[in-house]
């Protein structure tokens, strides 16, 4: 592949996404490295345990692996490919990336592998990171990266002796993948905007109750995410039609109610809701549920 085939416009499509240029992304990072070090800015639970990044650490982990890149033969006439679920690794990959000057695409990491080979062809990255290790086989077309071996010699992440927040500390929480479209934009931006942790659960499958153990202050989930969330209390609620269901119905609709507090709270303790006060939203955010609606009251 050629130097003028890899300047040529760039045609992506959905389940492929370029992330765009975050000018100040990694002033921002260097900005609370510097202002607020030692505090917690990733979060990941890993084969049962928590582990913690500091600001400190994100930065010195995106140089260390931007210097990785770079002996990879990653270049600003490069193409990074990310697939598989958001957590620190890819961000931080994501960030050293574009510190290079290369691009960053995202594809998404439910599709089929007929689909995962045509993209593959259409956007042809030079370098990719791809998690499922079901899924490698059918990347050998590129340049696949390990992360390990990018970042070099280093102190692992710090393991958290404990799981519960601290009052007051901040949490953001995903529990997404490169299936979210936009997602990645949406992460980094709110992330290094607000200076809040960001934590992710060890899978899909485990997030509600890693969710429940972090108890995060705010919310970065797709709509089809949220939807899940919505679905999941819909369906430990009580049949309609039923007593017990038409008095959960009253109980929301009537503001004072006692039962009404008792009947959210229960539901906030279920989701690991009890300090929740940020939901992020698109801003043409399709109609909401009852449930959803009564947290964003909350919040408000």
């Amino acid at each position: 592949m050629s130097v003028h085939e890899l300047k040529r416009p760039l045609a992506v499509e959905w389940p492929a996404e370029l992330l765009g240029d975050l000018p100040k992304a990694l002033e921002q990072l260097h900005h609370w490295a510097q202002i607020t070090p030692l505090h917690t800015a990733l979060r990941h639970k890993r084969q049962g345990q928590w582990y913690a990044w500091r600001w400190i650490d994100a930065l010195r982990d995106v140089e260390r692996l931007a210097d990785g890149l770079r002996q990879q033969g990653f270049d600003e006439q490069s193409r990074l490919a990310l697939s598989g679920a958001f957590e620190p690794n890819l961000l931080l990959l994501a960030l050293a990336a574009q510190s290079v000057g290369g691009q960053v695409l995202t594809l998404a990491d439910d599709v089929d592998p007929e689909v995962l080979h045509q993209q593959l062809w259409r956007i042809r990255p030079t370098h990719a990171y791809v998690q499922d290790r079901r899924q490698v086989r059918h990347w050998q077309s590129a340049n696949r990266l390990d992360f390990t071996q990018l970042l070099g010699p280093t102190e692992p992440a710090q393991h958290l002796q404990r799981w519960w927040q601290p009052a007051g500390e901040t949490a953001l929480w995903s529990e997404e993948g490169t299936h979210w479209q936009g997602g990645l934009a949406v992460l980094l931006e709110q992330w290094l905007n607000s200076g809040h942790g960001l934590a992710f659960p060890e899978s899909q499958a485990s997030a509600r109750r890693d969710r429940s153990e972090v108890a995060p202050t705010g919310l970065l989930l797709s709509p089809a995410r949220l939807q899940h969330l919505a679905d999941e209390i819909e369906s430990r609620l009580a049949r309609p039609g039923t007593w017990r269901r038409r008095l959960c119905d009253w109980a929301i609709a009537h503001p004072q109610s006692g039962l009404r507090r008792l009947l959210k709270n229960r539901v906030r303790k279920l989701l690991g809701f009890q300090r929740l006060a940020y939901i992020w939203q698109p801003l043409k955010a399709n109609a909401e549920t009852t449930w959803l609606a009564e947290f964003k009251r909350d919040i408000a």
